[in-house]
């Protein structure tokens, strides 16, 4: 089998005309050029540049010979061009999994962010399904999830990035919708909305305790958009997570509950670092140095 570095010497060669040329450009010896051209003759059989007294000149079969291994050059160029560029997290891809409110502005932020720094890397996001199981499947490489899902596989590593308060969402006409913190015993009367999980009321004791009994909820509804309009027309409230928060509507108000509810926290669920692809980490970096403007953080990146 032909080498790579044969097939330099042999364009080297041809290009330049002269094994001398040739050997200067390669930093190599004449006489060692001349053997290596020698040694791809003999191993292919056919005559590659006639000698002549003032240089060397292809022959046809050399001629295509050069053709074929510019080919092959340029084509190890660009494959180690394209490792390279994988490896600095330049390339490559990163697919995102996520719940409906970390979709409503998060998600689309986290990814505006890196597509500045790295805009050769293919983004995609699937919303709607809990993801981590299907890291293990290779199916994607970032599934974001809450406290309140079940624990995540033992052979993925879960990075923490903020505790995500819930707010309460009220209409803008509501009596209460001026005040930056409302008791919940006064939402008692009130029906409320709810929604698919992560995205519900959670976990409902402390929620049916500071109300002095369970919520009224009186409308399900697993579209985000719906939800919040059905707040803005005023037939009911909801609690609102502040992953949300920036992209409430303007016909909404949200107002600190109290007594305060448990905060879920939102983590990041993906391979181990050693399985794990540059643009993956990179994106990583990303979700990190974003999470304190979305929710509390902790002084440690990961769940105990």
């Amino acid at each position: 089998m032909l080498d790579l570095w044969s097939l330099r010497v042999l364009l080297e060669v041809g290009r330049h005309g002269s094994f001398s040329a040739a050997a200067e450009a390669l930093s190599m010896t004449q006489p060692a050029v001349s053997r290596q051209i020698a040694t791809l003759e003999r191993r292919t059989g056919v005559r590659l540049f006639h000698r002549r007294p003032r240089g060397v000149q292809p022959t046809e079969a050399g001629l295509a010979a050069m053709e074929q291994a510019a080919a092959v050059v340029d084509g190890m160029s660009l494959f180690e061009t394209r490792l390279r560029a994988f490896a600095a997290a330049e390339s490559g891809r990163v697919r995102v999994a996520a719940f409906p409110s970390a979709a409503t502005r998060f998600v689309p932020e986290s990814f505006r962010r890196f597509t500045a720094t790295h805009p050769d890397v293919e983004l995609s996001l699937t919303v709607g399904e809990r993801g981590d199981a299907r890291l293990l499947e290779g199916a994607i490489d970032v599934a974001l999830v809450t406290s309140w899902d079940a624990d995540p596989d033992p052979g993925l590593e879960t990075l923490f990035l903020f505790d995500d308060e819930p707010m309460v969402a009220l209409p803008a006409d509501h009596p209460l919708a001026a005040q930056e913190q409302v008791r919940l015993a006064d939402l008692a009367a009130e029906h409320w909305i709810d929604g698919t999980h992560p995205d519900c009321l959670g976990p409902s004791a402390e929620l049916s305790a500071a109300m002095g009994g369970p919520p009224k909820i009186t409308h399900l509804c697993d579209d985000w958009n719906g939800r919040q309009g059905l707040v803005a027309a005023g037939v009911g409230v909801m609690l609102y997570p502040s992953i949300a928060g920036r992209s409430v509507r303007s016909d909404i108000r949200l107002a600190h509950p109290s007594p305060a509810l448990p905060a879920r926290r939102i983590s990041a669920a993906v391979l181990p670092a050693d399985g794990r692809p540059p643009a993956v980490s990179a994106y990583l970096d990303v979700l990190r140095a974003m999470s304190a403007a979305y929710g509390r953080t902790a002084p440690t990146s990961r769940l105990p």
